[in-house]
């Protein structure tokens, strides 16, 4: 399993779990498929910002499925 920080390993339909803002403190992870991503620069520290196809916003910690 990939971590999410580089934008690279990133891309629309990919299956991954993200870290919403709210669940920042629990570290509560919600899995779904990328719809957009929002963060512009090639790394991240915390992990590249997405949405969601349904609609949550966060960012990756995961990547579940590889190339």
């Amino acid at each position: 399993m990939s971590d999410g920080r580089n934008r690279n390993d990133i891309y629309v339909g990919l299956e991954v779990e993200v870290v919403k803002k709210r669940d920042q403190r629990t570290g509560n992870l919600t899995s779904g498929i990328v719809q957009k991503i929002l963060t512009n620069s090639k790394f991240h520290p915390h992990g590249i910002k997405v949405m969601l196809e349904s609609g949550e916003v966060g960012r990756v910690k995961n990547i579940l499925e590889d190339e």
